[in-house]
């Protein structure tokens, strides 16, 4: 099982890698979460996940719902990525 401080980190490393139209949103996401640290209440989801695959799996589940919901002109990006985190 990971620490919680392994889980941040690979959290912190898949955001930043790019190779496809959804990843461009990774920087969204980072921003949104805020400091990567344990402190940061943004991150208690990272309790539910257990390893690296399902921490890549979470973050391109939101990635693909962002590409699938996100329209400029009605929504939000913000809302989008505060929902998924919150709600899942």
């Amino acid at each position: 099982m990971l620490s919680f401080d392994e889980k941040i980190h690979l959290l912190h490393k898949y955001l930043l890698i790019e190779k496809t139209f959804a990843d461009s949103y990774k920087y969204d996401i980072m921003i949104w979460l805020g400091e990567l640290t344990p402190e940061n209440s943004n991150l208690a989801f990272l309790k539910t996940l257990a390893n690296e695959e399902d921490i890549k799996k979470w973050v391109d589940k939101l990635t693909s719902r962002i590409v699938l919901k996100y329209d400029e002109e009605f929504d939000q990006l913000s809302d989008l990525i505060s929902d998924y985190v919150e709600m899942g």
